[in-house]
């Protein structure tokens, strides 16, 4: 199919009611005004999740299309979290304007702090919240000192601390799941207002559960979305690169500053990637009450995506 030229582009752009950002976001993790001084560029690629949902993933997928399957690749440093406030905007926003390469950045915005731009592309990846949890408890579990000095005790925090979890995941799950989010964002906003504009031209959705399915069919679908030849000889050497095992073994390239948060190195941030884990966990009377208000708070077709992706 023949692609709009700029003319057709920007007559599109027109027609279409894009998102506005209506509200900034602050935390011990977020400085949303971030975006507020962002330059766009016309190839730009922005990787949005919840968290703990495959952003890491993605960025290496994205980086091993980009860079025709480079095992070498430091992607961590070359995609950085826009809205995370450490380091300052100022450095961050100077380090993105030098890069010569086509950009990809992560958020965990919901698109309503988020400035929604028509230059660039978007890939939101979903997965079922409960999988989310137990990807979390081991992030947070395993998070060192620094990472709480970081977070806590960097200048410019808004709110409270963030203090480490309780010893039991049981009562992880039960605050995070009766406080929307806790200790962290909220779960359900995130993922109803990217929902709510899953039609618009620059939006890919992908789901975690997929990529586990047929990360090649994934990948390739991927890389259609950003239009982003592949380079057939290299093909399985992007594959490789983009699976579970490899990036486990290859973690410090991926994790942020090379698992320095994290006493047990950067493969405690790639840890199982295994959907589940909660089944023998939670009670059916707590998946269920999950399951409901999934469904209360996103819709029926959302919810059902989120629980296992699909069309």
């Amino acid at each position: 199919m023949d692609r709009p030229v700029p003319e057709e582009r920007r007559a599109l752009n027109e027609a279409i009611n894009w998102p506005t950002k209506t509200r900034e976001l602050h935390s011990h993790h977020f400085d949303s005004t971030i975006w507020n001084d962002f330059q766009f560029r016309d190839d730009d690629i922005v990787i949005a999740t919840y968290a703990k949902s495959g952003t890491t993933w993605m960025q290496q997928i994205i980086a091993q299309l980009l860079f025709s399957g480079d095992p070498d690749l430091e992607v961590a440093g070359m995609s950085p979290w826009m809205d995370l406030r450490v380091p300052p905007k100022e450095v961050k926003l100077t380090d993105v304007e030098a890069q010569t390469h086509r950009r990809f950045v992560k958020t965990h915005l919901p698109v309503d702090a988020l400035v929604y731009s028509p230059k660039a592309k978007y890939v939101y990846i979903g997965r079922d919240g409960r999988d989310i949890v137990w990807s979390l408890y081991n992030h947070h579990r395993n998070a060192n000192a620094l990472w709480y000095e970081a977070l806590n005790d960097t200048p410019g925090r808004v709110g409270p601390p963030i203090d480490p979890p309780p010893e039991d995941i049981l009562e992880y799950w039960t605050r995070w799941f009766e406080e929307d989010g806790f200790p962290f964002w909220s779960f359900w906003e995130n993922v109803r207002s990217w929902w709510e504009i899953r039609d618009l031209p620059n939006l890919l959705f992908v789901h975690f559960a997929e990529l586990k399915r047929d990360l090649p069919g994934q990948i390739r679908r991927i890389s259609d979305f950003l239009d982003i030849p592949v380079d057939e000889s290299r093909w399985s050497g992007i594959v490789e690169h983009c699976s579970f095992d490899w990036m486990k073994l290859n973690a410090h390239k991926s994790v942020p500053l090379g698992g320095a948060f994290w006493d047990a190195g950067p493969e405690v941030f790639i840890h199982r990637g295994v959907d589940g884990r909660w089944h023998d966990r939670l009670s059916e009377a707590q998946s269920s009450d999950y399951e409901k208000r999934a469904v209360a708070e996103l819709g029926e077709a959302c919810a059902r995506w989120l629980a296992a992706g699909g069309a």
